[in-house]
């Protein structure tokens, strides 16, 4: 491909870069930003998603040689000096790399749990709203082999710029899909033979004794408040076991070690 050399902030064809930060809270219209080579190797080698364009710094073109290479022929490369991509980011872009992908139709829980195989360990989240958390949860998932991460309608988006990033790009390749009601969420899983875990500090089963089935779902809830009562009280609890007078952690950190145990301890 040839790449395409932008020399003025406000051409046309680089009008989906404007403004990231900006655009970041008014929403792309079922686009989303990546951000760093990492993420931009996922999101073309993975095929979940479609790019539309590139947009990176000239002197950064030539390591993504490799990387392009995955790339449709017909992708547009926008090439532009540091000054260039500042002034259409809206900020300095030290990290030089940017892509536009469009998310495509979202596709409804059932549909993603029973394209899952026999086998499956996934994550529900409830009320996750941090985007640092969401993106660091992504990344925990993929690095245990979840196999898909559900979100109530509560969550935050994932393919916001800043969890893709804090992902390193887990976004694009985990599964995900949203459900409205979680005691329906749950009756689903009921059904399709799912062993049920609610993570919490009073969760009645220390995770260390807590053993997982063919497919098991871990719920795991925002900081502060946890996971709902009512879900609480439907689901067998575990906690992680912490140091005497301190019961809180991250809930990165707890899906982190909540999933490691799992991944290890499968039948």
């Amino acid at each position: 491909m040839d790449p395409i050399r932008i020399d003025d902030p406000q051409d046309p064809r680089v009008a989906a870069y404007l403004d990231i930060r900006e655009r970041d809270l008014a929403g792309r219209q079922g686009r989303f930003v990546a951000e760093g080579k990492v993420v931009l190797d996922l999101l073309l080698s993975t095929g979940r998603f479609a790019a539309e364009s590139v947009l990176v710094l000239e002197n950064r073109l030539a390591g993504l040689e490799g990387i392009l290479r995955k790339a449709p022929a017909d992708l547009p490369v926008y090439v532009a000096t540091s000054a260039v991509m500042d002034a259409i980011a809206g900020f300095h872009m030290h990290r030089g790399i940017l892509a536009i992908g469009r998310k495509g139709a979202p596709q409804p829980a059932e549909a993603l749990l029973d394209a899952l195989p026999a086998r499956a360990l996934v994550v529900v989240l409830v009320g996750i709203a941090n985007h640092d958390n969401m993106g660091s949860i992504f990344r925990n998932a993929a690095a245990f082999g979840a196999d898909a991460v559900l979100l109530d309608a509560t969550c935050c988006d994932p393919l916001y710029r800043k969890a893709i990033r804090v992902s390193v790009g887990a976004a694009l390749k985990i599964p995900f899909a949203s459900f409205s009601d979680v005691a329906d969420f749950t009756a689903t899983l009921d059904r399709r033979f799912y062993r049920q875990f609610a993570l919490s500090p009073r969760g009645q089963t220390d995770i260390r004794d807590a053993r997982p089935s063919e497919r098991l779902a871990l719920y795991l809830g925002t900081e502060g408040e946890g996971l709902p009562e009512s879900l609480l009280a439907r689901l067998h609890t575990v906690r992680i076991g912490m140091a005497q007078g301190f019961d809180s952690l991250n809930v990165a950190a707890a899906s982190a070690i909540a999933l490691h145990h799992f991944s290890a301890n499968r039948d």
